[in-house]
């Protein structure tokens, strides 16, 4: 019988790359063509992973039930699919492993919650407050954070790789000339800390971090609203009426650009020849608007199948904690004025 060993030597990869493909690990960084050519080898070799682990896999699965926190509300859902393609990506990868999501909880953690302490694991996604979370579930070493700044170290996180991200972006529009840069950001506030003031989001401190850097920082070009269309509309408006308007903008999402785009063209103003504009999200939208979207693709279905990933190798024993970090990929279009 064929062994991973030999799979990995006839791949020309290591042998732990080779485990980590067969058992779907998404966590792991390989190309494509590097996945393909193992499953390839394995099938050549008619490789046949222990029936009895297997067996003990399936039974463990069927048997998980897991929680769900999220920090948006169906509104926000309807209003920017960010969140919702995250969720998606859990309930997908938990269907196919035949885990049962048993409990569903969104926005702010209440203190009269009952504790959660007969689930085999919680999800939680989005900037919720996480002593609240344990509180709520005191197992610290089954708490996967999704897309959560500030996740404690000692707990399982998977985050977007804001820094690359910014840096792209940063890259893209200096290359094309441009140092005043206006910013339109929204608040990653924990839902349950709404009273003690904004969080700041990664990308606008990241943003600001990068531009004074380059000595190019200007915090009259930095605005905050919420993630919306109309609060991207509105805001660019207030941008535009401040009376000194940027040559280039990034809009933290990209359902905030649609509102940032209308906004410019109800002043007459073009895109790009008056101002650049870059979105995040690569919302299936973006391609097909005047002009198309320049904007940051994110991979936000693969961070929820991470988190059902690392949950169960938590059930499976694994005891350090794991942060992924999860690539983003700059798509330039019209918008920019440059392909």
């Amino acid at each position: 019988m064929a062994t991973i060993k030999q799979i990995a030597s006839e791949a020309g990869v290591s042998s732990a790359t080779v485990s980590r493909v067969l058992n779907n690990d998404l966590s792991l960084s390989v190309s494509e063509e590097t996945r393909s050519r193992i499953f390839n080898i394995a099938e050549q070799l008619q490789y046949k992973p222990s029936r009895l682990k297997r067996m003990k896999q399936d039974k463990l699965l069927s048997t998980l039930k897991i929680g769900l926190v999220m920090w948006s509300t169906l509104e926000d859902e309807h209003s920017d699919p960010y969140f919702s393609a995250i969720r998606r990506g859990i309930e997908t990868h938990c269907e196919e492993l035949g885990i049962a999501i048993d409990k569903v909880i969104r926005g702010a953690l209440k203190s009269d919650m009952t504790p959660l302490n007969e689930l085999d694991g919680l999800i939680v996604v989005g900037s919720v407050d996480d002593q609240e979370v344990n509180r709520l579930y005191p197992h610290r070493d089954k708490i996967i954070f999704v897309n959560h700044d500030l996740a404690p170290d000692d707990c399982d996180s998977v985050e977007l790789n804001f820094g690359q991200a910014m840096k792209e972006v940063l890259r893209h529009l200096h290359k094309l000339g441009h140092t005043e840069i206006g910013f339109i950001g929204g608040s990653s506030n924990p839902v349950s800390q709404q009273e003690e003031g904004d969080q700041e989001d990664p990308r606008t401190r990241i943003f600001a971090e990068l531009q004074q850097k380059r000595g190019f920082y200007n915090p009259d070009l930095m605005y905050l609203t919420d993630w919306s269309s109309n609060g991207g509309y509105e805001t660019m408006l207030r941008m535009l009426d401040a009376g000194h308007r940027p040559t280039a903008c990034f809009v933290a999402s990209d359902p905030m650009a649609v509102g940032a785009l209308r906004a410019l063209h109800e002043r007459g103003l073009h895109v790009p020849e008056d101002m650049a504009i870059i979105g995040f999200d690569d919302i299936e939208v973006s391609a097909f608007l005047t002009p198309p979207l320049t904007t940051v693709r994110v991979h936000t279905e693969l961070m929820g199948r991470t988190a059902v990933q690392l949950l169960l190798e938590r059930a499976e024993g694994r005891e350090v904690a794991s942060h992924i970090t999860i690539n983003t990929k700059l798509i330039i279009r019209e918008s920019c004025g440059s392909k």
